[in-house]
């Protein structure tokens, strides 16, 4: 970590990169808990309009992988060009705010999708790619471009992310199984995505004042 040393003044282990990457791996693991508690929630969103078949969730599936994959395609784009901690967490708030016509308008959208595609099949996955692809594939883009601002030297770059995909991974489990066990129990599907979006909207703004002001394109190859 020569270049961390020489950057800092001192050892990579440096107080300002041990807060960097602590944010860093936070919103990495809340992204992950994000997608997979709004995916639990999808599917008891289309229920009252489309029903809780196999059907209806093969479309919820299929349409949060295919989401997924193009914000991991787009992410590592975007990390190429001067990735920051600030971007990351704009990527953050960007996922959330997406995620706002679900609550405002998303009742509406499914009435008017159901009077119009009566096969509950393609109604499911039109009312799926509607409401959800824009906030999943954006929050899609937090892993790899996590990664990248973690990679300081290359031959490092497997350990960080196996570690970043690990926290994200557990972040999903941690995700699905309170939203599923525990949350849907006590709060009503919209209390609990304005609950996501807040916590997404308080981490972004944290990672922005309290992330190193330092340009983080000194992490570079």
């Amino acid at each position: 970590m020569l270049r961390l040393k020489s950057r800092y003044g001192g050892s990579g282990e440096e107080p300002v990169l041990q807060l960097r990457r602590f944010l860093i791996f936070l919103i990495a693991g809340w992204s992950g808990f994000f997608v997979m508690a709004i995916e639990m929630l999808s599917g008891r969103i289309l229920a009252p309009n489309f029903g809780n078949s196999i059907h209806v969730w093969g479309a919820v599936i299929t349409i949060f992988m295919l989401a997924l994959s193009i914000g991991y395609l787009l992410g590592g784009r975007l990390s190429v060009n001067q990735p920051s901690l600030r971007r990351l967490a704009i990527i953050l708030m960007v996922g959330a705010v997406t995620t706002l016509p679900v609550i405002v308008l998303g009742d509406a959208a499914l009435d008017w999708i159901f009077e119009r595609v009566h096969d509950p099949r393609y109604g499911s996955l039109l009312s799926a790619t509607l409401l959800f692809f824009i906030p999943t594939a954006v929050s899609g883009m937090v892993s790899p471009y996590a990664v990248r601002l973690l990679v300081a030297e290359s031959r490092l770059s497997g350990h960080f992310a196996g570690q970043l995909y690990f926290v994200s991974t557990f972040g999903s489990a941690a995700g699905t199984l309170l939203t599923s066990f525990y949350l849907v129990l006590y709060f009503e599907i919209h209390q609990i995505i304005a609950g996501l979006i807040g916590v997404s909207l308080t981490l972004g703004p944290l990672a922005l004042f309290l992330g190193p002001s330092t340009d983080d394109s000194a992490y570079k190859n």
